[in-house]
């Protein structure tokens, strides 16, 4: 499965860089393929160790921040692995076919 997930720490100003790092740094240390946008970061694994991470980075800005807000997305689906790559490389793939046809 992946997650796409966004942490945001509320009532602490417009700032929030160094608090969104903490959650970061969570998903990277797990060992777990992922990646960071300017939106979201993605966490790739199966379902328990997925929401393991996402529930300890939400806990890291929760400890310094007075609310949080989590916005999350799921694709669920069995059986399918490295999808942080494979699905970005099909559009990828579509693009450069149009590109040349």
């Amino acid at each position: 499965m992946i997650v796409a997930f966004s942490v945001t720490p509320l009532g602490v100003g417009e700032d929030v860089g160094e608090y969104v790092a903490d959650a970061v740094r969570i998903v990277r240390e797990s060992g777990l393929p992922n990646r960071t946008d300017a939106m979201f970061t993605s966490i790739e694994g199966e379902w328990d160790e997925v929401m393991d991470v996402v529930k300890r980075a939400v806990a890291a800005v929760e400890a310094r921040a007075p609310r949080v807000s989590l916005v999350l997305k799921a694709d669920i689906r069995p059986g399918v692995t490295d999808g942080l790559n494979s699905k970005v490389e099909t559009v990828e793939r579509y693009l450069g076919e149009r590109a040349e046809g």
